[in-house]
């Protein structure tokens, strides 16, 4: 064998061209055709005419995967150099034709009986086939070599070589002569043409063997420049038709077959070289390779690499300078919002305050007119409030967008607390001439909730509504509640009001913090325009919702929807504090120990206490406190009011010294915690030191009598834990 310089482009195509012109020129004695005949001539016998009126149309197999000599064309149909030949037989002899593609895989003689294949073409013309039982081969109608193709740089091939071969289906007889010419071949079987030249490319096979004008069309792939052609001139490559037939010649189909052989034979006698060359140019230019995307992506790949490479550093660029953009962008929002927060609280803060650095003012200079003074008094305890209702909101606000906000989850009777509004708004909205009702129809009153949240909501609705609306006007609370799906409750309480409403452009920020429309309802009604923020996400806290519907100049509606589950009792669990055990019982007004390290608010709660009939002892910090009630006599003090952050020690340190003394009364005393820290993991600290209560800076005097009330001398302090955080809750 000799090596054969690689083919590629044109210059291969003109090869495979020049190829099947010298091999039907050289080898026209293969085909046995050795004459034409003319048509004065009869070309078919009597018999073999009776054969062709009586067959009808043949089903004839072809082998897939062959392009350009036969493979299934666009419009599912044989193509190809094969079906021009056959498509010329079947005008010489009158034969009609069916052209069935045959599967993958080697097909057998039974599934050819089975499917009732009459001829299949492809079929290689050699001893082998000659001898087979079952067929009847034909003259070939198609010649041309079988080449081998390899990788580059494979150095000999000989008798001797070991190599292993790629054979696909559709070509298994190749193996019985490579079997008889190169015994130490092993073959290998793939399922397609590509799927053989793949597995030389990559060195899993050494070789293939095929047809030549199959091999010179795959080798236009740019995957395969790597392979080379080598030819064999040992190997011809020759095919025709075979017959289906019995396995018995002494069998009258058997003769039939034989016959129907005959006339393709004398068919293909009559197709001229010249032809079939025509026929193999004709398909081979009409059927190059086709280039696929990944076929210019492999051929291209170190561009192709390139221009990643240059996109993704372009990508990774574009990406760097949007993101310090975008943290720029977000840095300077960010700021503005801050600088946005910070001047709306300057505002919100200065405001009162200038207020009340004036009322002081007005005091000292009317200080001996005690009308005025109590009028600037009660001016300074509304702007005060409203200062307290600020940093409230704000802190409430924070907890809430951090979501570090905890709610409770305990029975509340709902008509219950309704009422209870009702009862604190009524007056309020009798005074601005407004009127006012509750409209209930609650299905299940007694829920799970947190029954300070769900006031604070619906008071700062009704706050919002008294003020926006006009003497004459009207405020409405409707309740109702509707079952949903998971077997909860989904109460909607809605407050209308008839007053000055608001635009459709406020409505969709009137949830954003310090937003408030001014108009001449509004004018002169101070607030802080966190209020209904606060309420928002409270209600998004609580798995509801807080909307808004309102007209200018008709009114609004708020709806405060929020779920929750059934509680078994609402309300019959004992939370007041008049059904506690009366183990702390005192029978005269207690004495009050006072542990603050503030002076001046030492001395300020000492002098209201004493103003009140209390005896008060204030003391600087927490070391101090439990000396002084380790030294006390027994049952001397009910109540201790104890600041938290103090020096040396702090309140959570010293209520639990003040338990661990062993004295009568050391569980038994009263420890309010008094401090500005009102985080709810402040409060729960509080109490697992040991504290009953807890009680927010500033103090709101009149709640703190409440819990130090005493009736007949002998009433009991409403101290006990159920009223945990409950210092802003409305009592009836």
């Amino acid at each position: 064998m000799t090596w054969a310089v690689k083919h590629r482009g044109v210059w291969k195509a003109a090869t495979v061209i020049l190829t099947a012109v010298f091999i039907f020129c050289t080898e026209g004695s293969v085909v046995q055709a050795q004459t034409v005949q003319t048509q004065e001539e009869s070309l078919f016998t009597e018999e073999e005419k009776a054969l062709i009126e009586r067959e009808g149309t043949l089903k004839v197999g072809y082998v897939r995967d062959r392009k350009p000599v036969s493979f299934r064309g666009e419009d599912g149909e044989l193509a190809g150099i094969s079906r021009s030949i056959f498509d010329r037989i079947a005008q010489i002899s009158g034969l009609h034709f069916e052209y069935v593609e045959l599967p993958a895989g080697e097909v057998t003689y039974d599934y050819l009986v089975r499917e009732g294949f009459d001829l299949v073409t492809g079929v290689e013309y050699n001893d082998e086939n000659k001898a087979a039982r079952g067929i009847l081969i034909s003259e070939p109608y198609l010649s041309s070599r079988k080449v081998i193709v390899a990788r580059e740089g494979l150095v000999n091939i000989g008798e001797d070589a070991e190599y292993t071969v790629a054979i696909s289906t559709g070509s298994q007889t190749i193996k019985k002569v490579l079997a008889r010419q190169y015994p130490n071949f092993v073959p290998v079987d793939y399922d397609t043409i590509e799927d053989c030249l793949d597995a030389v490319n990559r060195g899993e096979a050494d070789l293939m063997l095929q047809n030549q004008y199959v091999v010179e069309y795959w080798l236009y792939k740019p995957s395969y420049s790597s392979l080379m052609v080598i030819p064999m001139t040992e190997f011809a490559d020759r095919l025709c038709f075979s017959a289906v037939t019995p396995l018995e010649k002494d069998n009258g189909e058997w003769e039939e077959k034989r016959v129907l052989i005959s006339v393709i034979d004398k068919a293909i006698a009559q197709i001229s070289y010249a032809e079939v060359a025509g026929y193999v140019i004709a398909a081979t230019t009409d059927n190059m390779y086709q280039y696929s995307i990944s076929d210019f992506v492999y051929q291209y790949r170190y561009t192709v690499i390139l221009l990643g490479v240059a996109v993704a550093l372009l990508c990774g660029m574009v990406y760097v300078t949007l993101h310090f953009r975008i943290r720029s962008i977000k840095a300077q929002a960010d700021a503005k919002a801050k600088g946005d927060f910070l001047s709306a609280m300057s505002h919100e803060i200065r405001t009162p305050l200038n207020g009340l650095i004036s009322l002081n003012y007005l005091m000292a200079q009317n200080v001996d007119d005690r009308e005025k003074i109590s009028g600037y008094l009660q001016q300074s305890s509304t702007v005060a409030q409203y200062l307290l209702s600020l940093v409230n909101n704000v802190l409430d606000m924070s907890k809430l967008q951090q979501s570090r906000l905890e709610l409770e989850q305990k029975p509340v009777d709902l008509e219950l607390l309704l009422e209870t509004i009702e009862s604190v708004e009524k007056d309020g909205m009798r005074e601005s001439g407004i009127s006012f009702c509750v409209e209930t129809g609650l299905s299940c009153p007694g829920i799970m909730g947190d029954a300070v949240r769900i006031q604070q909501v619906l008071l700062n609705l009704l706050d919002n509504a008294r003020k926006y609306t006009k003497p004459g006007g009207s405020v409405t609370v409707k309740a109702d509640q509707t079952e949903t799906e998971e077997g909860a409750v989904l109460t909607k309480i809605q407050v209308l009001d008839t007053g000055q409403g608001m635009s459709e452009e406020f409505q969709k920020k009137i949830f954003s913090p310090f937003t408030q429309e001014r108009n001449t309802v509004s004018q002169g009604n101070q607030g802080t325009g966190l209020g209904l923020s606060v309420c928002h996400l409270l209600a998004e806290r609580m798995g509801g919702s807080l909307t808004v519907e309102s007209r200018l100049h008709e009114g609004s509606c708020f709806t405060f929807a929020f779920p929750a589950q059934p509680a078994s009792s609402a309300g019959g669990e004992e939370t007041d504090n008049d059904n506690e055990e009366s183990d702390g019982l005192l029978c005269v007004k207690p004495h009050i120990l006072i542990a603050e390290d503030n002076e001046l608010n030492g001395q300020i709660l000492t002098e209201l206490l004493e103003g009140e009939g209390y005896e008060v002892l204030h003391v600087e910090n927490g070391r101090k406190a439990v000396e002084a009630f380790a030294a006390s006599a027994v049952g001397k003090y009910g109540v201790i009011l104890m600041d938290l952050l103090m020096p040396e020690m702090n309140g959570f340190e010293a209520a639990r010294a003040i338990r661990g003394l062993e004295r009568p009364d050391a569980g038994t005393v009263k420890i309010f915690a008094s401090t500005a820290n009102t985080f709810q993991e402040d409060r729960d600290k509080a109490f697992q030191s040991g504290m009953d209560d807890f009680i927010a800076k500033p103090i709101n005097i009149r709640e703190l009598l409440k819990k130090l009330q005493f009736q007949d001398g002998a009433e009991k302090m409403a101290t006990g834990n159920d009223n945990k955080g409950n210092d802003n809750k409305v009592c009836k």
